[in-house]
């Protein structure tokens, strides 16, 4: 088994932190790599089917296998034995602490997280134009 763990604080409420994230509409402005989201319900629940393409047309499914609001959101991938899972942690009332952890219960991650995406997502999240949006 491969996995990784990495953590950032964001200076946000866990309620947005968690909203932001798992929010399909909002996975490629700070996933890179990720062109596209979409889920087939949302707010997700247990069950919940999530799909994302990047810009070669390659596509990911995913499908929620733990949800609890502004605690723990999971993704297990459909046709591979990988699986992510955002733990929110309360810092005080306007910071939040995201723990993304990736694994793989066979092989290699193929393409790994690295810190400057959750990096990323702290500067999108704490940027002013987020409000704009």
């Amino acid at each position: 088994m491969k996995d990784l763990k990495l953590t950032v604080r964001i200076n946000k409420p866990i309620a947005e932190v968690f909203e932001f994230t798992t929010n399909p509409n909002n996975t490629a402005k700070w996933i890179d790599s990720v062109e596209g989201e979409r889920a087939d319900t949302f707010p997700p629940k247990i069950g919940t089917k999530y799909e994302n393409w990047d810009s070669s047309g390659k596509v990911n499914q995913y499908v929620v296998t733990k949800y609890e609001p502004s605690k723990v959101f999971q993704l297990d991938a459909t046709h591979q034995e990988y699986k992510v899972r955002y733990i929110y942690t309360l810092i005080s009332e306007s910071e939040t602490e995201l723990e993304y952890y990736e694994w793989s219960e066979s092989g290699q991650l193929h393409a790994p997280f690295m810190q400057e995406i959750l990096d990323k997502l702290k500067e999108v999240m704490e940027s002013p134009a987020l409000k704009e949006n």
